[in-house]
């Protein structure tokens, strides 16, 4: 593995230069260029003539050119256009905000390129997509492949290097695979496998080594997940037994008799907190599925075992109204709850810290604040997080080091796919409450196009007539000079205006002060604010069932998860509730956002959709595992990919020197060795 680590600057033919060059396409080592897939490939074989060209289409061809130019647009666009020429004819061919090209592509330079076919004053054009420069010898490989370069390096250059370092490193590129493994999933090894990624014989040999490659990444970060739940298990952690029967009574005083999904996951989780291995549990479940029910039941459990516990929430708002529903849900059953959050006052601070730290609080309540360091708990057994993908990793672990290895149990309402929630929390078990409780009807959803706002606006008040409230969600707190967005204060005056002597209107931002927002928020919940104008900040966590109409003001700048959140805030009431999405999309994704967001009601199915969308690279708690750097497999197509791989993860043995190494250089990126 060594030898893999070494410097690209120490290559032949690289220097220190082109080192920093390559170092800017994250390649550093032999290893790194070693997975330095190409984004596409070209086939030398499948020229069109540039007399067959035909507007509208897509195609590649070959030519000499004749002429070139460099100019800027009226705004400010460089473009630069070179006349190419074969043994057909003639073709415009055009490239955007690429000036340096200039200094590469010369006449009598022979050239490929790929591209649209456009109609410009009545001549054919071809906006170029990719180019290649071509040398004159005849081509070795006729499939050739085109990889993301930064200016100073070249195409050709690239392939030869990638070339070189097959040639030389290939042989002691280690094979996590044994060949028995290997094959029984019809997999090829890891040496041909490189080859064919960078330099495919056909498509079939291509479709094999991307295969091979894809679960490689997968099975890499399979069995550095399997080695952090194995080093869970040595540890003995908190059992919890029942001394009273307050898990009964609690139970007894929720609003709502639990369904069958919810009764499953809290035998899941009943399961893991009595016994001695700590529990690392993920419970997913869409907006309105009931996890707090849940989370209130694991929490009885851990009081009548005589442990602490504590319950943290990633904003004010969400922590306060977790706090006011396990106060009435414990109400009356000599249980001490406390809330702590930022804006607690320094007097309040250190009163909830002492009565936590004596254990004289059972349940701590709060944000970020229950992770200082001040801190401490008497017997620390269970710890909840809520939106766990508002938290980091590190994050979560400090709220676990709170005690002796108490169990964690993490809540998000995002829906994830269940294959991509396996492979993102890994090191989790997971629990899933597939169904929203009965009673619970479909959010109607309308988008409309923003020069039909008004329309939204007078259903509106026809819902306000009716006595439901609503929301309005903006993307700004106020006006911005560079973007062109409607701004939370801008709409409140707004409405204030429209709505003046007939309904009340609120505002609730994330700037304001944690007084201030409690104060809307409670203003809401009672009814008085009818009509709450808002941004982000109600996203997650707020519960008020009389609250049926949500609008979303240019909504074609949300992504779809937030778009569902946003509108799971309404339809927690009897009332028949509606979410309009004012947007006037521009892009193709954002269009189809929006045709997903008034289809589909399901979370699940949703996060599906949203994942063929655009893939997995933003998923929320991604980032924190590193998948983002996966560079051949892709979540949203790969799923039997994810699947094979971790039957492989669990087939083979522990996780072994060579596999950390190997996931050091693959994932966390660890310093280089500099040898030559």
């Amino acid at each position: 593995m060594e030898a893999l680590g070494k410097s690209i600057q120490f290559l032949k033919g690289v220097g220190p230069k082109r080192s920093q060059l390559l170092n800017k396409l994250g390649i550093a080592t032999v290893f790194d260029l070693l997975w330095y897939i190409p984004r596409s490939y070209y086939d030398r074989s499948r020229i069109q003539p540039i007399n067959g060209l035909v507007e509208g289409d897509n195609c590649s061809v070959t030519g000499t050119v004749a002429a070139s130019s460099l100019k800027r647009s009226r705004r400010g666009i460089s473009i630069f256009q070179a006349i190419l020429q074969d043994h057909s004819g003639f073709v415009n061919a055009v490239w955007f905000n690429q000036p340096f090209l200039s200094r590469s592509i010369k006449k009598g330079q022979n050239v490929w390129v790929r591209g649209r076919v456009k109609l410009a004053c009545n001549q054919l054009q071809l906006q170029v997509q990719e180019y290649d420069l071509l040398d004159g010898d005849s081509p070795k490989h006729m499939v050739m492949p085109v990889y993301a370069l930064t200016e100073g390096l070249s195409q050709h250059f690239l392939r030869q290097l990638t070339e070189a370092v097959l040639s030389e490193y290939l042989t002691i590129y280690p094979d996590i695979l044994n060949s028995d493994l290997a094959s029984r999933h019809g997999l090829i090894n890891i040496q041909q496998a490189f080859w064919d990624i960078h330099f495919p014989a056909s498509p079939e040999a291509y479709k094999q080594a991307r295969r091979r490659l894809a679960c490689e990444e997968l099975l890499l970060f399979g069995l550095g997940l399997k080695k952090l739940k194995s080093t869970q298990k040595i540890y003995c952690g908190v059992v919890h037994r029942e001394q009273d029967d307050l898990v009964g009574k609690v139970k007894g005083q929720l609003p709502f008799r639990l369904t069958p999904a919810q009764l499953r996951v809290c035998g899941e989780i009943f399961d893991d907190m009595e016994s001695s291995r700590p529990m690392n549990r993920l419970l997913q479940g869409d907006v309105g599925a009931g996890k707090t029910a849940v989370a209130a039941l694991a929490i009885a459990k851990a009081i009548s075992s005589g442990y602490q516990a504590a319950f943290m929430a990633p904003t004010e708002i969400l922590a306060m109204q977790h706090f006011n529903n396990m106060s009435r849900y414990f109400a009356g059953l000599n249980c001490n709850i406390a809330l702590l959050t930022g804006s607690a006052g320094s007097a309040r601070r250190q009163q909830v810290v002492a009565a936590v730290k004596s254990g004289q609080v059972q349940l701590l309540v709060g944000t970020h604040a229950l992770i200082q360091a001040e801190v401490q708990f008497a017997a620390l057994g269970l710890a909840i997080v809520d939106e766990q993908h508002r938290f980091g990793v590190r994050q979560r672990a400090l709220l676990g080091d709170k005690g002796a290895k108490p169990d964690i149990l993490v809540m998000t309402a995002t829906p994830i796919p269940r294959t991509l929630a396996l492979t993102v929390y890994g090191d989790l078990d997971l629990s899933v409450i597939e169904a929203l409780p009965p009673g619970r009807t479909p959010v109607k959803t309308v988008c409309l196009p923003r020069e039909r706002r008004r329309e939204a606006y007078k259903i509106m008040r026809q819902y306000l007539s009716d006595g439901a409230q609503c929301y309005v969600v903006c993307p700004l707190i106020e006006e911005s000079e560079k973007q062109d967005l409607l701004a939370a204060e801008t709409l409140y005056e707004e409405l204030c205006a429209g709505l003046a002597g007939s309904f009340r209107v609120g505002l609730l931002h994330g700037r304001m002060k944690g007084a201030e927002k409690e104060s809307i928020m409670a203003s809401f919940k009672q009814g008085w604010i009818q009509v709450l104008v808002s941004t982000t900040v109600i996203e997650v966590g707020v519960d008020v069932p009389n609250a049926s109409l949500m609008i979303i003001e240019q909504a074609e700048r949300f992504g779809l998860s937030q778009l569902h959140q946003l509108r799971g805030r309404v339809g927690r009431g009897s009332r028949q509730s509606a979410c309009f999405l004012l947007a006037d999309p521009k892009s193709p994704g954002a269009v189809m956002r929006m045709q997903l967001m008034a289809r589909i009601n399901d979370g699940f199915k949703l996060a599906q959709a949203d994942l063929a969308l655009r893939g997995a690279g933003d998923f929320w708690g991604v980032r924190q595992h590193g998948l983002n750097q996966l560079q051949v497999a892709d979540l949203s197509r790969d799923l039997d990919i994810v699947e094979m791989s971790q039957q492989l993860a669990d087939a083979m043995a522990a996780f072994e020197p060579l596999h950390q190494q190997y996931f050091d250089m693959k994932f966390k990126k660890t310093p280089h060795i500099a040898a030559n």
